[in-house]
């Protein structure tokens, strides 16, 4: 196939990118993308598109996530995680009543103001270098959505929580924002990354990974389907969606479908206004 997805563990102390060394390595000469950055200490899943599938990374991209965390009130960092200078101690330490109190009061859409180190761009320069550089940075808020929140353990100072956001949501400003809303201080210890959308442990793959892995991993970020029939796939190859080539469609709106033609995965398209838009075929097949 001239596309992969890969999903795959990130391991603590390893960059985003120095993670997909495994991947880079299996798909030579291939373009390989991630579809959302994970911290150096944090672990978990990582969604990798190899070849024409990076040209689906917002397909993937913008899938809400589930993280477990670990927070220790009574310090923090400049980073606001466990890889940062420490900025602040003797903050005090919340009791479990206290606790389970605030964290219901953000869920919800709210702003947040991303950590000063990130990768977000101000005024067209990254953030963090202007942060290691000493200058000062003010971070634009961002609106947020969190979906669910809840305590797994309590053992002061280390609070361990789960939290389901959307994309977008820096879970070092939350734990920032839940040790404030509680009068004290507190910085990420551990962060990892169970669930992007519909991917889990469960949907991990073999790298590279196999065609049915790549089938199965597309048809879980893309549910519609569209069976067409042959005579016309030469057609598609040029960018013509042709609406009498449509044997079967389990959707009639515009958005991304699996594309199928006698039994047999081609790719996605992404329909537009009644418009073919190339996003993602087997070309050499069509």
């Amino acid at each position: 196939m001239s596309f992969s997805v890969v999903v795959m563990k990130k391991e603590r102390d390893r960059t985003s990118f120095e993670s997909l060394y495994p991947v880079k390595k299996a798909y030579r000469n291939t373009k390989v993308g991630h579809t959302g950055t994970l911290d150096r200490f944090a672990t978990g899943l990582m969604i990798v598109l190899t070849g024409e599938a990076t040209r689906l990374n917002p397909l993937f991209s913008g899938y809400g996530k589930s993280y477990r965390a670990c927070l220790e009130f009574g310090r923090t960092t400049d980073t606001l995680d466990s890889e940062g200078q420490v900025t602040l101690t003797g903050g005090r330490i919340p009791s479990l009543e206290e606790i389970r109190a605030v964290l219901p009061t953000f869920l919800g859409t709210q702003l947040q103001q991303p950590p000063v180190y990130s990768a977000i761009h101000v005024n067209g320069k990254r953030a963090y270098k202007e942060a290691r550089k000493g200058n000062e940075v003010e971070m634009p808020l961002r609106q947020i959505e969190i979906t669910d929140i809840s305590i797994i353990s309590y053992e002061a100072p280390f609070l361990v929580f789960d939290v389901s956001v959307s994309k977008g949501t820096y879970i070092r400003a939350l734990a920032r924002d839940i040790a404030s809303r509680l009068d004290t201080v507190g910085h990420l210890r551990e962060l990892e990354r169970y669930r992007v959308g519909p991917f889990t442990y469960s949907s991990l793959t073999h790298i590279p990974s196999t065609e049915a892995e790549t089938e199965a991993a597309v048809s879980l970020a893309c549910r519609e389907r569209i069976d067409y029939d042959p005579a016309f796939l030469g057609r598609v190859k040029n960018g013509c969606f042709l609406p009498e080539g449509i044997i079967s469609a389990t959707g009639s709106g515009d958005g991304y479908y699996r594309l199928y033609s006698e039994g047999r995965f081609i790719g996605i398209i992404e329909k537009r206004g009644g418009c073919r838009v190339a996003a993602l075929t087997e070309r050499e097949n069509l």
